[in-house]
This record gives C-alpha cells, sequence and structure tokens, in this order.
C-alpha cells in the first residue's frame, strides 16, 4: 500500500536464492542469510548478523520498521543511529510487552529484544492493552495503530460450509483444540491450514499425523497467501485457538467478507467472541454456525476500524513526526 501510495519502499528477506534486490509489488527485496547458512553458535554473528546488516545498509531507507518480538529488534535499533536513520517496532502479538512470555527461544535473544525496545525511535501498538503493557513493563510510550487489510480485487463467494483455522502451526496457536472441537462436533466441516512454524517440526508432526483419521476435517499444510484467501470466501466461521493474539491477520481477512469469529482470546473488538474453555467455544462454534445475523456487522466493524486509508494516514503522520 504504501509502494502504491509513492513510497520507496524495501524489504530485508531470507536468502532463499532469489536475486538481490529483486521487486516483487513494487517493493524492493535485499536478502540476508540462508536460513541454514554457518556453523551452530558461530552462524549467529556471521552469517546472521552481517548479512543482516549489509541488507539494512544496502535498503537505504529513511525510516526501518520491524514487525514481531525478536532480537533483530536489537539490531535494527542499533543500525539506526550510527547512520542517522529512525526506527519503528511493531508489535504483532499481546506477548510482545509480556516479560512471562517465552516466544523468544535464547535467553540471548530475550535480552537483545528488551534492549531493542528500548532504543528504538517510536512503538507501535495493536491496541490499548498493548500501549499500556508497553508503559508498564518497559517503560515506553506506544501509539495505537490498527492493522489493515485489503481485500483481493477478485473474490469469490462460495457455499460457506466450513469451519476455518488459518495459522502458524506451533505450540502457541494451540492448534490440536481445532481437532478437539472436529471430534465434539462431527457434523461440521472444519478446514485447518498453515505450516510447521520455527524449530518445532515433531509438533507440526504430531498435527498433521491425526488429522486425515478426522472425517470432518481437511487439513492442507502450508498455502502462498494467494492460495488461502478462497478459503475464507467459502468460510461460514473463523476459529482461534492461540494462547496470546494481538489483531490476528486471519482476522481482518474474515470480517471484510462477513465472516464471524471466535477464539479464546479477547482482541478488543466489539463483533468478536472470546470462550473461557474448549466446551464453551464448541457451544460457541455450533451457535455462529447456524446463524448468520453477525457477518454484516463483522463487515461494518472492519470498514470503520481497519480500513486501508485511514491506518495509512496514521503510519504517514507517524513517519513525518520523526522525520521533523
Amino acid at each position: 500500500l504504501l509502494a502504491r501510495r509513492g513510497c520507496r519502499v524495501s524489504m530485508v528477506s531470507l536468502d532463499f536464492g532469489h536475486a538481490e534486490g529483486a521487486q516483487v509489488d513494487g517493493v524492493r527485496l535485499h536478502k540476508s542469510f540462508a536460513p541454514a547458512a554457518g556453523a551452530p553458535v558461530l552462524r549467529f554473528l556471521h552469517p546472521r548478523l552481517t548479512s543482516t546488516w549489509r541488507a539494512l545498509r544496502a535498503a537505504d531507507a529513511d525510516v526501518y520498521y520491524v514487525r514481531s518480538a525478536s532480537m533483530l529488534t536489537s539490531v535494527v535499533a542499533g543500525f539506526c543511529p550510527r547512520h542517522g536513520r529512525r526506527s519503528i517496532y511493531a508489535a504483532a502479538s499481546d506477548a510482545d510487552f509480556d516479560p512471562r512470555s517465552r516466544q523468544i527461544r535464547y535467553a540471548r535473544d530475550r535480552w537483545l529484544y528488551r534492549r531493542g525496545l528500548a532504543r528504538v525511535d517510536a512503538i507501535v501498538a495493536q491496541n490499548a492493552a498493548q500501549r499500556a503493557d508497553c508503559k508498564r513493563h518497559y517503560n515506553r510510550d506506544a501509539v495505537v495503530i490498527p492493522s489493515c487489510y485489503e481485500l483481493p480485487q477478485r473474490t469469490n463467494p462460495k457455499t460457506h460450509d466450513c469451519i476455518l483455522w488459518v495459522g502458524t502451526i506451533h505450540a502457541g496457536k494451540r492448534p490440536e483444540l481445532l481437532l478437539d472441537l472436529a471430534e465434539r462436533l462431527p457434523k461440521l466441516r472444519f478446514a485447518m491450514i498453515g505450516g510447521p512454524g520455527g524449530f518445532d517440526r515433531a509438533f507440526y508432526e504430531r498435527i498433521r499425523a491425526p488429522a486425515p483419521r478426522l472425517p470432518n476435517v481437511e487439513f492442507t499444510g502450508f498455502l502462498p497467501l494467494a492460495e488461502v484467501e478462497p478459503w475464507f470466501d467459502r468460510a461460514r466461521l473463523l476459529v482461534n485457538t492461540s494462547v496470546y493474539e494481538g489483531m490476528p491477520n486471519v482476522f481482518l481477512q474474515a470480517w471484510a467478507r462477513g465472516v464471524p469469529t471466535v477464539a479464546l482470546v479477547d482482541v478488543g473488538a466489539p463483533v468478536h467472541r472470546a470462550s473461557s474453555g474448549i466446551e464453551e467455544l464448541a457451544a460457541e462454534v455450533e451457535a455462529a454456525f447456524a446463524g448468520s445475523e453477525r457477518g454484516k456487522a463483522c463487515r461494518e466493524y472492519f470498514e470503520r476500524a481497519h480500513s486501508k486509508g485511514g491506518v495509512l494516514k496514521q503510519y504517514q503522520r507517524l513517519f513525518k513526526g520523526l522525520a521533523a
């Protein structure tokens, strides 16, 4: 969206064999390291830090934006003042401002993340609760900017015949609860979309293996975004089973189409239903699947709170404030 508005936009990515400086939808890619490159322990410094620093320099941006909790927050926060640039950290989950969370694997990287939060020029939160936690736990003020989403130009609404689960399959997403729901509600059809996350391939296999034995579950594994979008067109309901969330992109994909959401977490949206446990969640799924009155309210809330135009204006104000 920023590139379409005339901004020069770059992204630092991992090295998947693509050409350095490749353009995708108006965004220039600068590659850092291949996921498996380097010797254990030593690869933290080289090629990971060295190649990331090189890619940041190649991007030659005025503002560097890093999203989601990781040690990269500290890398960006260290790079910018040395080169006269500004930095923004943007939260992707309520867990990002919860010191009890262990979403970052190593203690070293957790320390680097905290150090980075203290040094970035600005922090963006997804909601008021994140802003409060950022101030409480890290003594930093954050600006709340909602997430946004743009419907594909071509959508193909279908029969709205399934209950959809979409996400990276790791322990924090609790995908096993979706399989539990499918067992409890054998007359309803479920679809689970997602690939393995991070370092725990064994966890992914523990979810993938039993899924085919449930006749009312279709398990796709990983799909690229363009192939995921049509599943939202046919969904009757979106289910989320995560321990933590902020404002999940999948909620925006659902609400933009008038698809209701139910989950075990509260995201602070008036159209969303949060359940206290699996039994209540199962009851909510049955009720939401049977009725469609929430769809219009979901779509109206999305257009009011998460439209691309309003969100981009807030980011542009933030960028101009940093440049002043």
